[in-house]
């Protein structure tokens, strides 16, 4: 048989439980498989056939392998995890020919009390590795890509190990292309709207009872950009979220607050700038300026590495598409467009 010839693995998990968990609600961690790597899973009870080329059948059992182990020490099969293992088997090339010495086995996690939160894509795996070496952080790309949830999660890892005292949230409070006039309440019933993706991270994150504790403590703060000026964060994990909605003097105010044994992440979608037209953003500005300096790192992120939902990946690549000088957003496929027709001046009136 050739080598990219049909091929055929049949796999067989001991537990039914984790087998039906592994294969997903009615198959759907399957047929995600067959979709992404073109071959057909057959399942049968707790056993999987798997058709197709070669090198396809055996990513596919590697990805079907790997998630067995992790539901069998205990882990949860979130979605994503699927998608995640799928590409990390990508990343390695043909496992046939993997080396071990060359390559590491997976993408980099980070530990947590609630659960390992693992990189799925090579540009998360080269960011996670970017927070755990470098001082300040600047992770720039589109929307569903971890940016944010992968930054609170290595903050939670130093809260959690006492590396730090104290967490520190923040994001410019810059209305998205609306204006919602007054809002009702005290100070922090104000600003919450525009803070609530950080609270929703730290709740997926940690433990519910753990985060309102730690709020009413101090431990964790979640604050307005507005609120930072003046201060000297010593002792913490600063991360300023929907950076590119800073002006530059914000951006600069606030990258200057760093202190003794601190850290700092910087996470934003310079395609989604909510500032006044002609005001520049301070994350483009910043990523420029500094982008070269000892101690700071720059991770780009793009549509590939989308890990929301795979329509919004796709969603992503379009909108690129057109600002890089694609086919407009909403034309007819095939047709020619027709020509500019200038309407005639009108005669004066007598």
């Amino acid at each position: 048989m050739p080598e990219d010839g049909p091929n055929q693995i049949v796999l067989a998990f001991d537990d039914n439980r984790l087998a039906s968990l592994l294969f997903g609600h009615y198959g759907q961690n399957l047929a995600l498989i067959e979709r992404r790597l073109e071959i057909v899973a057959e399942q049968r009870g707790n056993h999987v056939t798997l058709e197709g080329p070669r090198e396809a059948c055996e990513q596919a059992r590697h990805v079907l392998e790997t998630l067995y182990a992790r539901l069998k020490k205990g882990g949860e099969l979130v979605p994503g995890d699927v998608e995640g293992v799928m590409r990390e088997a990508a990343s390695q090339g043909f496992l046939f020919d993997f080396d071990p010495a060359t390559k590491r086995q997976s993408f980099d996690e980070i530990q947590l009390r609630r659960r390992p939160v693992r990189a799925r894509t090579a540009a998360q795996d080269a960011y996670i590795r970017a927070l755990k070496r470098h001082t300040l952080v600047f992770g720039v790309g589109p929307a569903g890509t971890g940016k944010t949830w992968l930054a609170v999660a290595y903050a939670v890892h130093l809260l959690e190990r006492r590396v730090v005292d104290r967490l520190i949230l923040s994001r410019p409070a810059v209305e998205a292309g609306e204006r919602l006039g007054f809002l009702p309440g005290d100070m922090k019933e104000k600003v919450d709207p525009y803070l609530r993706p950080i609270y929703d991270a730290l709740h997926d994150l940690m433990d519910r009872a753990f985060v309102e504790r730690a709020l009413t403590s101090g431990e964790i703060e979640i604050a307005p950009l507005a609120f930072m000026r003046g201060r000297t964060l010593a002792n913490a994990c600063v991360i300023l979220d929907e950076a590119q909605n800073t002006t530059s003097m914000q951006m600069k105010m606030f990258l200057t607050r760093l202190g003794e044994n601190s850290h700092m992440v910087v996470t934003g979608d310079p395609s989604q700038v909510d500032l006044p037209p002609g005001q520049t953003s301070g994350l483009a500005e910043a990523v420029d300026l500094l982008g070269n300096v000892e101690g700071v790192e720059v991770c780009r992120f793009g549509a590939a590495d989308v890990v929301r939902h795979e329509l919004v990946g796709r969603i992503v690549a379009a909108y690129d598409s057109k600002l890089a000088g694609g086919r407009p957003a909403g034309a007819s496929v095939g047709a020619p467009s027709e020509p500019a027709v200038l309407a005639e001046p009108k005669a004066p009136p007598p």
